[in-house]
């Protein structure tokens, strides 16, 4: 199964790549059948890492108001007490995790509730792992009021390579924990801004799967 967001991007691949090889094969002679098959092979394989990067697997979401899933697949770069500005306008406990190009990119809401805030925000393409990277690059920035953690922000964030954020979190609208509520092209990172009293079920360098794995537990 394919994001909708790789749609355009699929078809308009699989189209060049097929007139490719069909210039390829009509101009190429009888003694350098070799130039063919090379080019079916490398046109071929760009096809499938682009076909791969939209790739939009399901997962066995299990909803709980007492937890925060990750929104993201990926590893964990920054567990550390922040201030946020922007909304919040309090410290917080903020995880970060960084996807690379071979992760899955759809992002889910990593918990349910009312959308409360949702904006866009033109910027930067700093590397996704750089520190000013969450307040300068590029990036959407949406809170999610919930009956257990409070006011819950999240943050899409291009990279040096990603260059298309896609949102499609609505002021007023209900969040349905785990489900799709956008895409990043190409790489780069999600921060989540958790209060500072919430139980962090992840490490530094953990690998985690959007939908699946736990980020945070309410502390009993």
């Amino acid at each position: 199964m394919f994001h909708r967001e790789g749609s355009t991007i699929l078809v308009i691949s699989l189209i060049s790549f097929i007139s490719i090889n069909l210039i390829t094969n009509a101009i190429v002679n009888d003694n350098q059948q070799w130039i063919i098959y090379l080019v079916f092979g490398v046109t071929l394989l760009m096809f499938i890492l682009i076909a791969q990067f939209f790739r939009n697997p399901k997962r066995n979401i299990v909803k709980n108001d007492d937890k925060v899933l990750s929104p993201v697949d990926g590893k964990v770069v920054a567990i550390e007490k922040v201030y946020e500005p922007e909304f919040l306008k309090e410290e917080r406990i903020q995880v970060s995790i960084f996807m690379s190009p071979l992760n899955v990119h759809v992002t889910r809401y990593p918990v349910g509730g009312k959308v409360v805030f949702s904006k866009y925000h033109p910027g930067k393409f700093l590397v996704a792992w750089h520190p000013k990277s969450s307040e300068e690059n590029e990036r959407t920035t949406v809170v999610v009021e919930t009956a257990k953690f409070g006011n819950v922000l999240f943050r899409q964030i291009a990279g040096a390579v990603a260059r298309r954020i896609v949102n499609y979190a609505k002021k007023g609208e209900q969040a349905e924990q785990g489900s799709d509520f956008g895409f990043i092209k190409f790489g780069s990172r999600v921060d989540l801004f958790l209060p500072v009293d919430a139980e962090i079920k992840v490490e530094l360098n953990q690998k985690v799967k959007g939908g699946e794995s736990i980020i945070s537990k309410v502390k009993k």
